[in-house]
């Protein structure tokens, strides 16, 4: 699931369909970088029809695609304002019956116990419970995206996007980010964040 950014305000549904339009932006891009980079054929498939230039978001196609060896890129969200990126994304990880959701941000590399750029002795969660970030109201997550996945078990793992190599690091089992699951909370001591 790609995002667009808030590059729009105003009025609210009108500043959402902007955005969801920048993501479809952002995902055809995306595409054109990763083609010229390998040999893998990636598809965009979108909430909102643009059929010249992706193909509509049909879940049981789009499910079978990764199966032929394709990369997907969702974009526009599930197509609808007032929903954030980071609702359908753990949506779509559902649909498509992913082990976990890699949620990349920007801005942050982690959950911690309250925002590092406000409070310099915040400390990062290695892992922290879905309990727990809904409770405490954590906002590196859409907690409507953090509700659906504890309904549905579904881990996300929270980090940097401007961080190389980060995802295969995740994959790898190294301690990057900020693992959401059914766990106990874990707290990473004199943890360095991210500066911005």
């Amino acid at each position: 699931m790609v995002g667009g950014g808030n590059i729009f305000k105003g009025e609210r549904a009108e500043a959402d369909n902007i955005g969801m339009t920048g993501t479809m932006i952002n995902s055809v891009m995306l595409r054109g970088v990763l083609k010229a980079g390998c040999d893998a054929d990636v598809r965009v498939t979108t909430a909102i029809p643009v059929d010249t230039v992706a193909e509509p978001f049909i879940r049981l196609r789009a499910i079978r695609h990764p199966g032929h060896g394709c990369i997907v890129i969702l974009a526009a969200g599930n197509g609808n304002p007032y929903v954030t990126t980071g609702y359908p994304a753990a949506q779509r990880a559902l649909e498509f019956r992913a082990d976990a959701l890699l949620s990349a941000k920007s801005g942050t590399d982690a959950v911690y116990t309250s925002d590092p750029r406000k409070d310099p002795s915040a400390q990062r969660y290695s892992r922290v419970s879905r309990g727990s970030m809904v409770k405490q109201n954590v906002r590196a997550l859409d907690q409507s995206a953090a509700l659906l996945a504890r309904d549905n078990g579904l881990p996300i793992h929270v980090f940097d996007a401007d961080a190389p190599g980060a995802m295969r690091r995740i994959c790898c089992g190294e301690d990057v980010g900020t693992l959401i699951c059914d766990c106990e909370d874990v707290l990473v001591p004199d943890a360095v964040h991210l500066e911005s």
